[in-house]
This record gives structure tokens, C-alpha cells and sequence, in this order.
């Protein structure tokens, strides 16, 4: 069979045609361009540069030439330390990734003849994942002629809904998958306390001070163990006698 190469087309699988990740990147003599749009260390545009001039104005200023777009025409290529380049994609990517929560989700089995001590075993298992954070899928499994009563296994499920329902919400209703009967449970998301502007006894621990303490009372006097001293008698005081004019002699 003879092949025949439509001009203009490039093959799907050529080298270089895909992003080039960090770890993958071409830089100095591996790049393959022969002109490239060349960024200084600072960010200054240099312009479009032959691939040996390029080189030479990196290793003048005693860095390494990485070519950060390949896909563009002319690849761009930034003067740089790609060490400390690789370094730091490292760190955002660690970072990044640490912010990424993670959701894990676990399965629990039922039967739809299963009996109380399994169901109620089962069930704390259930409530301790939804407390860790995790999602829980919960599979009724049919066996034989127990396909024909799928509301043995609707009916478990319910009880579990109710059961769980203050630290888990359903999130894929009940459905039919096969021979199975399938429902995901999600944590619920526990809602921080509101700041508000406190007021009265708490806002004053809170700052710092206490409310004034109150007035203690006066102390009773001590008893004496002299004989109390009786105040003077007073002798009451007679009104002055008026004072009759003489008769006149004769």
C-alpha cells in the first residue's frame, strides 16, 4: 500500500504539537525552532530572535533559554533560571493541590431482609462517615425473586434518610441500578456562628472589663462593752413670771 502525504497537513502525533508540561520543557540547545520570540529575565519584550542569538544573549546573562509557549509562532521563549522556574511550579502546584478538597465517598450494603442488629450496626457506621466528612452511598442488594418488591428496599432507605437526617442530606435520590438500589448521602455543612456587635455583660468580658462592682453596705458598729452613757436630764425651763406694775401710792 502506497502512502501519500496531503500537502499542508501535519501528522496528529508529532512531537511538540501537545502543551509541554514544566517537568517536559524544552530549554537551550534542545529547542528545535529556529527563530523564537525571545522575553528577557525582567519581562522585557525582546522581539523575535534567531535561535543562536538567543542563546547567546541567555548565556551572557549566565541563564537558560525556555521555551514557555512552543504552540505559538514563533514559539516564545524567556530567558530565565529554570531551576529556580521548576522550583516554584512545584510549590504552586503543592499548593493548590493542598487547597483541593479532597470528597471521599463510601459505600454501605444493605439486604432487603436484613435484620434489626445489622441495620442498626450499619447505620452508626453510616453516621460516623457522614460525621468525618464523607459522602456515603448506601446499595440495597436484590437477590432472586426480591426483585419484584422494589419497595422493601425504597422503604430501607427512607428509614435511613430520616434516621441520619440531622448530619446528612440526601443527594441522589433512591434509584434502580441493575439488581441494586442505590441513594448518596452528603455531610451537612455546619454553619458557622454570626458575628454580631455584642451588647451588655458579654461585650464588656469580651473587651476586657467587668462591670463595676456593686457597693458593699455600711458595717454595723461593734458592740461595746462599756455601759451606754445616758444623756444629762434637762431641767425644764420655767417661762418668766410677767411682771405686775406697782400701784401708784397715794
Amino acid at each position: 500500500m502506497r502512502r501519500f502525504r496531503v500537502p499542508g497537513a501535519r501528522p496528529a502525533n508529532r512531537k511538540g504539537d501537545a502543551p509541554i508540561s514544566t517537568t517536559d520543557a524544552r530549554i537551550n540547545e534542545r529547542i528545535r525552532a529556529r527563530e523564537v520570540r525571545l522575553v528577557g529575565a525582567d519581562g522585557e519584550q525582546i522581539g523575535v530572535k534567531p535561535l543562536p542569538e538567543a542563546l547567546h544573549i541567555a548565556r551572557e546573562h549566565d541563564l537558560d533559554l525556555v521555551e514557555v509557549a512552543p504552540n505559538a509562532n514563533p514559539p516564545v521563549c524567556k530567558i530565565m533560571d529554570f531551576g529556580k522556574f521548576k522550583y516554584e511550579q512545584d510549590v504552586r502546584r503543592k499548593e493548590s493541590r493542598r487547597k483541593t478538597s479532597n470528597v471521599v465517598i463510601k459505600e454501605m450494603k444493605f439486604r432487603p431482609k436484613i435484620d434489626e442488629h445489622d441495620y442498626t450496626t450499619k447505620t452508626k457506621h453510616v453516621e460516623r462517615f457522614l460525621n468525618e466528612g464523607s459522602k456515603v452511598k448506601i446499595t440495597i442488594m436484590f437477590r432472586g425473586r426480591e426483585m419484584a418488591h422494589p419497595e422493601l428496599g425504597k422503604r430501607i432507605l427512607d428509614r435511613i434518610a430520616e434516621q441520619v437526617k440531622d448530619v446528612g442530606n440526601v443527594e441522589a435520590a433512591p434509584r434502580v441500578d441493575g439488581r441494586n438500589m442505590l441513594m448518596v448521602l452528603a455531610p451537612v455543612k455546619k454553619q458557622e456562628p454570626k458575628s454580631g456587635k455584642p451588647s451588655g455583660d458579654s461585650a464588656r468580658v469580651r473587651s476586657g472589663s467587668r462591670p463595676p462592682a456593686p457597693a458593699a453596705p455600711a458595717p454595723a458598729p461593734a458592740p461595746s462593752d462599756a455601759a451606754p452613757i445616758e444623756a444629762p436630764i434637762e431641767a425644764p425651763i420655767e417661762a418668766p413670771a410677767e411682771s405686775v406694775p406697782a400701784s401708784p401710792t397715794s
